[in-house]
């Protein structure tokens, strides 16, 4: 209660009329919001580009440092449009808008008309295609879906106090067994989603056609409260790697550069390294990622 009051008031959910499709809208876009991720970004896109994404759409919230060269280095620059999104607004009561669920809505309402897939992600999670090579096969059994939850899988920083060499996806191959767990912060989701139904956005609930229903990887469907059910759980198709620590310099580095919300800075340490001890507390061998992207 006392840490949640310590946190600045804040609009976290956006309301919007969703785009209407364009004749050949095809294919699956990315959105991410991005400060400073020169190390891994280039991993990022080709990982991604390689699972079938068909555009970039990268929200830049200040970068500093080479993040744009490499992604576009990785990627080819036709595939990617930087929108500049370095700001922290506030409503006319002094309300937060949370700037990463602005950065989604944007790009819903400016390019979805494009694409029948849109997916919003960070540049510590990746999409693993399990039951094809590329993200739109996988997804060809939900052609009548328009709203899709992944779960988390956590990854810790598997002993490394620095980035090892050969990068992300080879290296980090241990992870917290339970997907589902119902430790607070670690069963979470990010959707992808028919931006042509999108009605209101969220970090990790996004509502279409007016209901935050939503399908696992399978086409199960369930509400948002009932998304956490162990019975939704699915990675067949689909698995949402969340690298969330990385190396421990770089998870100092992280907790460092604090939250992407104003509030309160001990809170959001207490935060992260709590849910840092909960992901490394046990751990399994997982080498889907590493193996599907070593292979082809």
């Amino acid at each position: 209660m006392f840490s949640a009051l310590r946190r600045t008031r804040s609009i976290s959910r956006i309301a919007l009329d969703p785009p209407a499709p364009m004749a050949d809208r095809h294919g699956i876009a990315v959105v991410l919001i991005v400060r400073n991720e020169e190390r891994h970004i280039g991993e990022w896109g080709r990982f991604h580009a390689k699972a079938g994404v068909r555009h970039f759409y990268v929200y830049d919230n200040g970068s500093t440092d080479g993040t744009l060269v490499q992604l576009v280095a990785a990627v080819g620059v036709q595939n990617v449009t930087v929108i500049p999104w370095h700001q922290k607004l506030r409503d006319g009561a002094g309300a937060e808008i949370h700037n990463q669920v602005l950065a989604y809505a944007h790009a819903v309402a400016n390019f979805g008309d494009q694409f029948r897939w849109m997916t919003f992600i960070d540049v510590d999670e990746f999409l693993v295609p399990k039951s094809a090579e590329t993200l739109p096969e996988c997804l060809a059994h939900l052609e009548s879906e328009v709203n899709i939850s992944l779960p988390w899988h956590m990854f810790g920083r598997n002993g490394f106090e620095e980035p090892p060499e050969g990068g992300i996806v080879a290296n980090y191959t241990r992870r917290h067994p339970e997907p589902m767990s119902p430790l607070k912060g670690m069963c979470n989701f990010k959707m992808i989603v028919d931006p042509c139904h999108v009605t209101a956005m969220k970090v990790h609930s996004i509502e279409t056609d007016g209901s935050g229903d939503s399908v696992n990887d399978k086409g199960v469907r369930a509400s948002v409260g009932d998304r956490k059910k162990p019975g939704f759980y699915s990675a067949d198709h689909i698995q949402l790697n969340h690298y969330y620590t990385r190396s421990n310099s770089e998870l100092q580095a992280k907790i460092k550069r604090g939250s992407n919300m104003t509030q309160n800075e001990a809170d959001h340490v207490r935060r992260v390294m709590r849910k840092v001890d909960q992901i490394e507390a046990e751990s399994v061998e997982d080498l889907a990622a590493k193996r599907w992207f070593a292979g082809g």
